[in-house]
């Protein structure tokens, strides 16, 4: 019997997710040269992850390579299977026994948290919640931030904790012709937040901002970012890490941060930017009030240094703090999950099971994969890495399969009605039409039965709901 991906006999794909990593090991199979069929299943009706969901909203040239996954769409050998949840709708069995392979790309949907006393205070929140909020992710516009408050604290400092930094700061003029939801421009309208920390335990060069980033913190009108000159006197282990060429951002951002401590004082809003120093306890009593912190201090050889405690304490008076330490992913149904790493277990993508042995047909790539980390293009090597593995799996794989015919008729058979990528872009339409109005790119859709509105129009999802 021919091999699966041969003439005659399509190798038959399923990915789930259809953020970058989906769309990138859906690319990587379409030009393997062997005869494929894949499809490519999203639990919410509208694709790209975390490029429509994670991106600032003021960094609209970040959401252009949408253009690139949309193209791959088009592709006849694929089929987007939007509003159908692995879990919820077909079982990861199921899918196993439909396709030749599944490759796991569903993102992450934790944060890390602090672990500290005084954490599930009202005012505490996950810098996620805050992005898909601004965002407008279905389930998050009745979500509530009191920007009341003229103090806020963001612990982390990589680009997310400045993305959420930025928002806080920026005018909501400066933001009214983004694609941001227009529940999170009234509420920033309204916002009294007049001054924020950052707060990192590493030193300067540790931090994972990029330069971009943090040099966006200097072009924030009637803001300005302040730091203390001593915060940049470094150990020699970091010395060396300033210096090392294969790491130039920390040099880079090092540089930015002495123009910022040197600069005198031009804004009454100021955004605070602190290292070597982390928050042990959150106090209050309805609410947070303020902030414990100690001080850290590095320790190790160049390339990993870790922050150890030292002494001395200070506190800081807050009512607003956001955690941005990390994602993490969250156990899938029916599959095996390290809950350490918050991560699928895998070899090479090759998903394993709870005894370390190879899953065969299954793969994960992504977030999910490795963890958080990287920009969106980084998700490209990720995703060829792993579909590598798949194709040299080849001569493993079962030899039939039923694939698409098969998804097909199961959820024909649970009655449950698919968005296609045709109505997917239906969607797009009315949400740019819903922005002309406001001389916007887009108003998003933050609720599905919405967007399903959209799509499949408002008396089909009435029957669907009844």
């Amino acid at each position: 019997m021919s091999r699966p991906g041969s003439s005659g006999y399509p190798l038959r794909v399923a990915v789930v997710g259809s953020g970058p990593s989906g769309f990138y090991a859906a690319e990587a199979l379409l030009q393997s040269g062997l005869e494929v069929e894949i499809d490519l299943l999203e639990r919410l009706p509208v694709p790209y992850g975390l490029v429509r969901f994670g991106v600032a909203p003021d960094h609209a040239k970040l959401k252009s390579v949408t253009a690139t996954f949309d193209q791959i769409a088009r592709d006849p050998r694929l089929r987007f299977f939007g509003h159908v949840e692995m879990g919820r709708d077909v079982t990861a069995a199921e899918l196993g026994r439909l396709y030749h392979a599944v490759i796991v790309a569903t993102g992450v949907a934790g944060d890390r948290r602090l672990d500290i006393p005084g954490e599930d205070l009202s005012g505490v929140h996950a810098a996620r919640d805050f992005v898909a909020w601004y965002n407008g992710h279905p389930g998050s516009e009745s979500m509530h931030f009191d920007l009341s408050q003229e103090v806020a604290v963001i612990v982390g400092q990589g680009n997310v904790a400045i993305d959420v930094c930025r928002m806080l700061a920026k005018s909501v003029d400066a933001l009214r012709h983004t694609d941001m939801a227009a529940h999170a421009l009234d509420a920033i309208s309204r916002s009294r937040v007049r001054e924020i920390h950052l707060l990192g335990r590493r030193g300067p060069v540790q931090a994972s901002f990029t330069p971009k980033e943090l040099r966006e913190l200097g072009m924030l009108d009637g803001w300005q970012p302040v730091v203390d000159p001593s915060a940049l006197e470094l150990n020699a282990a970091s010395h060396a890490e300033a210096a090392d060429p294969a790491r130039p951002n920390g040099a880079k951002n090092l540089a930015l941060l002495a123009d910022f401590s040197q600069a005198p004082r031009r804004a009454d809003r100021r955004i605070h930017l602190h290292f070597q120093v982390a928050p042990v306890a959150l106090r209050g009593g309805d609410r947070l009030r303020g902030i414990q912190l100690r001080g850290q201090r590095l320790e190790g050889p160049r390339g990993r240094q870790v922050a150890v405690e030292t002494e001395v304490t200070r506190e800081l008076e807050a009512g607003l703090l956001f955690r941005s330490i990390g994602y993490r992913g969250v156990a899938l149904p029916g599959l095996p999950f390290d809950a350490a790493r918050g991560t699928l277990p895998h070899r090479a993508g090759r998903l394993l099971d709870e005894h370390g042995e190879v899953m065969p047909g299954w793969f994960t790539a992504g977030w999910i994969k490795r963890g958080p980390t990287g920009i969106i293009g980084t998700n490209r090597a990720c995703a060829v890495e792993t579909v590598a593995s798949l194709l040299s799996d080849l001569p493993t794989l079962p030899p039939s399969r039923a694939g698409r015919a098969g998804l097909e008729m199961l959820l024909q058979h649970h009655r449950h009605r698919v968005v296609s990528f045709n109505e997917w872009r239906t969607i797009e339409q009315a949400e740019r039409e819903r922005g002309l109005a406001l001389e916007k790119p887009a108003e998003k859709f933050v609720r599905v039965d919405d967007m399903l509105a959209a799509a499949w129009g408002a008396g089909a999802v009435e029957r669907r709901a009844g």
